[in-house]
């Protein structure tokens, strides 16, 4: 077995901001929309909206009734620390982060080599509309 991830779902507080940011954020890292899907699963008290790319599948889930004022936070326990997509080259690096800019994301941190992680490191950093925080990394030699 190969270590690829088949899907992920990231629990989001507000649905509707949460679905007006990724409809713009997953394109700049190769989903198309238009191969979106949206389900609500009454007896499970949970609505998912689903991107998928051939390569992966990615969803936001509503959080449950009792959860959905909880502020989210990385740094507690069984929560998603970040998530890194992985770029080409430096240079798609860069393009992502003047798209980010585009479409209001947060960001922590600009394009940049991360020397604390390798020589070859460039990333930027930022967040969605609720602080969930990703990556987008290139780590080939220029």
């Amino acid at each position: 077995m190969k270590p690829i991830i088949d899907h992920i779902q990231i629990t989001v507080k507000d649905m509707k901001v949460a679905e007006a940011f990724y409809d713009k954020f997953l394109p700049i890292v190769g989903f198309d929309i238009k191969n979106k899907v949206s389900a609500f699963i009454e007896e499970h008290d949970f609505h998912v909206i689903e991107y998928t790319h051939e390569l992966l599948a990615f969803a936001i889930t509503s959080p449950r009734q009792a959860f959905k004022n909880e502020p989210v936070h990385r740094r507690k326990p069984g929560a998603l620390h970040h998530l890194a997509f992985k770029a080409g080259t430096r240079e798609e690096v860069d393009n992502a982060y003047q798209e980010l800019l585009k479409i209001g994301a947060v960001i922590v941190s600009e394009p940049q080599i991360h020397p604390e992680y390798s020589e070859n490191y460039y990333a930027v950093y930022f967040k969605d509309m609720e602080n969930i925080k990703y990556e987008i990394v290139c780590d080939k030699k220029l």
